[in-house]
């Protein structure tokens, strides 16, 4: 052969199989000569080769090539991810591999047969320390990574429950029986419907069910139905495959069903559902599958539904405005929450806690409410309920400079109470007498028998004072009187001490303690 032939290079080969074979050993001998290291797995992740370059690391690794050939790579590298190429037949292009050894900059690639399936993987060893190498990248990469943290535990902060069941406000025999009630379905895996009128806290005990239950690590995703336009709820709750129409995103949006997978969708406002949309609600209820918008593929979710409504679902079933079927489905385990004001008792409480979240918000001290200030409250009909409560606490602690909140301070919910705030005395409910919403306490030195009737008036005596103050101080008289009537307000309420209070326009807390001072617990 002569010189000029010597220097002619070859051609390739004319078959694809051997071009490939030879880009394949081409490769592979690149990568040799380029990388620090490399090593070879088998299907069954048991090390069946290694690179002269990655022997420099064995020691380090506490073994040595004797030790090292046939046994599992996760036994003799710490923390490789070989094993997971081999069993996805994914690659992992660029990574970093920290162990005894060190840190290195790495890349791991499956190994096929003719017929594509994967019998082994390829690990290359680029640079070690990269961490000083590779400064800017490295830097890059850490920041991009807390980023990426942040956000994450941002969404899932925002996603997780914001109330306990402990939340519910009350202890009235009302409130006792929803926190039994939610405590019950919250173990179970059933659609949970929402009963009560706007503003009795639905939403809220939408949220306790789920921290409740054994979804509570999964999301919780709710969405209002009256406040989305009907031409968007399809989209909003199924999603829209990419390109599903003009404008549509082009990588498609998940709906909310999915965004809700292995957590709890909460549907408020049910009742204000369109009627060509129950259908499918029903059917993803039934089937737990939803057909994104613009897509012929059906997805599989798990998802339990809490739904929620204002409405009278009955009645609007029976004018057709509402399925039966969806309504059976849906009223698998009622609850009802009542009104405020069929829970009067625990008007004290509510106000109490809600004046605590408003300080906290505008981060300064709880404001408190006076005598009369509770008085107004307890005589209101509370149309909006809770909602509305704590709108009127806003106003008043947002317009008052006082500490504690009078009735003066409540505005137009004052002036509409009446003579209550104007400082007429509510009569006792036997015989319309007049009662001091705040007696002063007796006369220490003057000791008088409080569950005594006071002594009754003389209309015949004459002089100054009427004749039941006769024999009496002024202090005297008027704890007897007002220990009547106590007694007189708890037996027309039956014993209910936050009706007794109202009837006696003072708070409940100011007749406990009236109570507790004259021993009429047991009276």
């Amino acid at each position: 052969m002569t010189l000029q032939d010597r220097r002619t290079p070859r051609a390739l080969p004319a078959d694809s199989r051997s071009v490939l074979a030879l880009a394949a050993r081409s490769m592979f001998d690149l990568f040799a000569q380029a990388s620090m290291g490399m090593l070879v797995v088998d299907r069954e992740h048991r090390v069946v080769w290694i690179s002269n370059g990655y022997k420099r690391f064995l020691p380090a690794l506490g073994t040595d090539e004797s030790h090292f050939i046939g046994r599992r790579v996760e036994e003799v590298v710490p923390n490789t991810l070989m094993a997971q190429v081999v069993d996805s037949g994914q690659p992992i292009l660029v990574d970093l591999l920290t162990n005894s050894a060190g840190t290195f900059l790495v890349s791991r690639l499956p190994l096929r047969d003719e017929g594509g399936e994967v019998i082994g993987a390829v690990g290359m060893v680029w640079m070690d320390h990269p961490e000083s190498n590779m400064q800017p990248l490295i830097g890059k990469f850490a920041r991009l990574q807390r980023e990426l943290d942040t956000a994450r535990a941002q969404l899932a902060a925002q996603r997780r429950p914001k109330h306990t069941i402990a939340s519910f406000i009350g202890s009235s025999a009302r409130a006792m029986e929803v926190k039994r009630q939610a405590r019950r379905v919250a173990t179970a895996d059933g659609t949970v419907l929402l009963l009560g009128e706007t503003g009795t806290g639905k939403e809220l005990l939408a949220h306790a069910i789920h921290a409740a239950g054994p979804r509570a690590d999964r999301p919780f995703i709710g969405v209002n139905i009256a406040a989305v336009p009907d031409s968007l709820l399809e989209a909003e709750f199924f999603g829209v495959a990419p390109g599903a129409y003009t404008g549509a995103e082009r990588r498609g949006r998940q709906g909310k069903f999915k965004l809700a997978d292995g957590g709890t969708l909460f549907l408020d406002e049910i009742g204000d559902m369109p009627l060509n949309l129950q259908s499918k609600l029903l059917r993803v209820l039934q089937e737990q599958e939803v057909e994104p918008l613009g897509s012929n593929r059906v997805e599989r979710v798990d998802v339990r539904v809490i739904a929620a409504t204002s409405h009278d679902l009955a009645a609007r079933v029976a004018e057709g405005a509402f399925r039966a079927d969806l309504f059976y489905r849906l009223h698998v385990l009622p609850i009802r929450l009542p009104a405020l004001r069929d829970r009067l008792e625990d008007l004290d409480a509510l106000c109490e806690a809600l004046l605590e979240d408003i300080a906290r918000r505008a981060h300064r001290p709880a404001k408190s409410l006076a005598a009369d200030a509770m008085s107004v409250l307890a005589t209101h009909d509370w149309p909006g309920n809770i909602r509305e409560l704590r709108n009127v606490l806003e106003q008043a602690d947002l317009m008052s400079d006082e500490q504690v909140l009078g009735a003066a301070a409540l505005g137009p919910l004052a002036r509409s109470a009446g003579p209550v705030v104007a400082g007429a005395m509510p009569a006792a409910a036997k015989g319309g007498t007049p009662v001091a919403a705040d007696a002063p306490d007796r006369d220490a030195t003057a000791p008088v028998d409080r569950f005594a009737d006071p002594p009754a008036p003389n209309p015949a005596a004459s002089g100054a004072l009427p004749g039941w103050l006769d024999g009496h101080s002024l202090p005297q008289a008027l704890a007897a009187l007002e220990a009547a009537a106590i007694r007189a307000a708890l037996v027309d309420s039956g014993g209910n001490k936050m009706a007794a209070a109202r009837r006696l326009g003072i708070s409940r807390a100011t007749l406990y303690e009236k109570l507790a001072t004259a021993a009429l617990r047991n009276g």
